[in-house]
């Protein structure tokens, strides 16, 4: 898998639906907001990425709503049909 730098974190790019994933313009959107996340997943709808922090299972932070685990249930409700997507695991 490919490692990438983004705000002095280093992340792994694990999800690259037809190789959608652009480094400029997701590198613009990534705050320290999602600093404490261990993953940063990405899809494009309307010609626009969207951002959203996920837990690792493990990790005392994850619930319903941001564990790593409800990843698919997440796109199949939220995400446009057919959206590209991308997922970034922080390397620790």
């Amino acid at each position: 898998m490919k490692e990438i730098e983004i705000n002095k974190k280093k992340y792994e790019i694990v999800r690259n639906d037809d190789n959608c994933f652009n480094y400029e313009e997701v590198q613009d959107r990534v705050t320290e907001y999602f600093d404490e996340y261990d993953y940063i997943f990405g899809d494009y709808a309307y010609g626009k990425v969207r951002l959203k922090g996920y837990y690792d299972s493990k990790n005392k932070k994850a619930n319903k709503i941001n564990d790593i685990k409800n990843l698919d249930d997440y796109i199949k409700n939220y995400c446009c049909y057919g959206s590209k997507t991308f997922l970034l695991k922080k390397i620790k």
